[in-house]
C-alpha cells in the first residue's frame, strides 16, 4: 500500500470520551475495534430499532455487489471510497482487485483510528495500488487534489458515498458536495451511493438518541431527498432501493426484509 503524504502529518489523538461512527459501526459489524463508549452508544440505537444491526450487515453486502458489479461487468478499474470506515472483511480494493487485480483504489476518511488501521490493512496487489487520504467528505477540493496521485481522472472512476452523507446536515449543502466531486470525474464514471431513510418512528427516534450520546449527528432524509443525489446522472436498475432489494445474489437464501437504507449506483453521461 502507497500512504498518502497526508500520513506524515501530526496524528490526531483517539477521542474515546465519546462514541465515533466508524467504532460504533464497527461494534454492529461484531468487530473489535471499539471502546465502551461506542457500545454503550450503539445498543442505545439497538434498543430502540433493533434494525440497526442488520443494516450494518446489508450495507456491506452491498458495498461488495455493487464494487463487483462495476469492475466485473461495467470494467471499472478505479475506485474513490469516501468516508470508508473501519477496514472489516471484502473492503472495496479487496473485491474489486480480486476481480481486476490493476485496479486502483483511494479511500478517504477523517478518523485516526482508521488511520492506523488502514496503514497495516489496506494493503492491495502489486498490479494495482491502494492509497488513503486523511480528509473529510466536506474537503472535496483536498480530496481531489490528493487522489489523483493515485487515480487518473481522465479515466472512468467509482465515486463510493456509503452511509456518509447522513453526517452532512442539510445547511452543508451535501448533495453540492456531491456534485462538486462527480463535476471532476470524466464521463463513464460512476456513483455509488447509500443513507438512512426516514421511514419509521423508530429509526427517527434511535438516530435523535444516537445525538444525544455525544457523537456527530446521523441525518435521517426521505427518499425524495435521497434521489436528488443522483440528479443528472443514470441510475442503473433496479434504480433507488432499500440496499438488499440492490442485485441480490441468485441463490442467497430466503428473501431480505427491507431495512431502511436507501441506495444507488448511476453512471455520469
Amino acid at each position: 500500500m502507497t500512504v498518502s503524504p497526508t500520513g506524515a502529518e501530526p496524528r490526531k489523538k483517539i477521542d474515546t470520551s465519546v462514541p465515533n461512527a466508524a467504532r460504533v459501526w464497527n461494534y454492529w459489524l461484531r468487530g473489535k475495534d471499539n471502546y465502551a463508549v461506542d457500545r454503550d452508544a450503539g445498543e442505545k440505537v439497538r434498543e430502540i430499532f433493533p434494525n440497526i444491526v442488520d443494516i450494518a450487515r446489508e450495507s456491506r453486502a452491498f458495498l461488495g455487489r455493487a464494487v463487483t458489479y462495476l469492475t466485473r461487468e461495467v470494467g471499472i478499474r478505479q475506485f474513490l471510497d469516501v468516508g470508508t470506515g473501519l477496514p472489516t472483511s471484502d473492503n472495496t480494493h479487496e473485491v474489486a482487485q480480486r476481480i481486476a487485480p490493476e485496479s486502483r483504489i483511494v479511500y478517504v476518511d477523517n478518523d485516526p483510528l482508521v488511520l492506523a488501521h488502514a496503514r497495516a490493512l489496506l494493503v492491495g496487489t502489486a498490479e494495482g495500488a491502494t492509497d488513503y487520504i486523511d480528509a473529510d467528505v466536506r474537503e472535496p477540493d483536498k480530496i481531489l487534489e490528493q487522489a489523483a496521485r493515485t487515480l487518473d481522472f481522465s479515466q472512468p472512476v467509482a465515486l463510493m458515498l456509503l452511509g456518509v452523507l447522513g453526517h452532512v446536515a442539510d445547511d452543508d449543502e451535501p448533495w453540492s458536495l456531491v456534485k462538486r466531486l462527480m463535476a471532476s470525474l470524466p464521463s463513464g464514471s460512476y456513483l455509488v451511493q447509500k443513507d438512512g431513510a426516514a421511514l419509521s418512528e423508530e429509526y427517527v427516534e434511535a438516530v435523535q438518541e444516537y445525538a444525544e450520546t455525544g457523537a456527530v449527528p446521523y441525518h435521517l432524509r426521505t427518499p425524495e431527498r435521497i434521489a436528488h443525489f443522483f440528479d443528472g446522472l443514470e441510475l442503473v436498475e433496479p434504480g433507488i432501493v432499500d440496499v438488499t432489494q440492490w442485485r441480490p445474489e441468485l441463490g442467497s437464501s430466503g428473501e431480505h426484509a427491507p431495512v431502511q437504507e436507501l441506495c444507488g449506483v448511476a453512471r455520469k453521461p
